[in-house]
């Protein structure tokens, strides 16, 4: 798995795009829900690098030991632990699980390895099951 600054944009948003493929796939509304939102932006990327971002995180799953990976999108929590542990700054957290709620809802369902992510983050960050929605 590619190491990111602790803090820095990469490793938010790699949060968000771990939303989008904890069910297995990607799905087109979740993708346009990054972009509506503006993700990048709030996260301090451009577009094309949240796409980077996003892609590397497929590949480092795919091509690695990180558990098995395949139509059920298990991601191993472990590894969840150490990715979430990359954003301690309060301000960001609030922010990236605020993003990562709106993406998981983009397509009208959301899955239980999303819901399990989320609930995962807002344990370990401390935030409150529903955090404000994006302004």
């Amino acid at each position: 798995m590619r190491s990111y600054p602790r803090n820095s944009p990469e490793a938010a948003t790699r949060i968000v795009a771990l939303i989008m493929v904890a069910d297995g796939h990607v799905s087109h509304s979740e993708v346009a829900a990054m972009y509506r939102q503006h993700a990048g932006n709030w996260l301090g990327l451009t577009t094309d690098q949240s796409a980077r971002v996003l892609r590397e995180l497929s590949e480092d799953l795919v091509s690695s030991a990180f558990g098995p990976w395949g139509s059920a999108g298990h991601i191993d929590e472990g590894l969840l632990r150490l990715l979430l542990a990359d954003v301690d700054d309060p301000a960001l957290r609030t922010q990236t699980l605020a993003l990562c709620r709106e993406v998981a809802h983009a397509d009208t369902h959301v899955s239980g390895a999303e819901e399990s992510l989320m609930a995962l983050a807002a344990a370990l960050w401390a935030a409150p099951p529903a955090a404000a929605p994006l302004r």
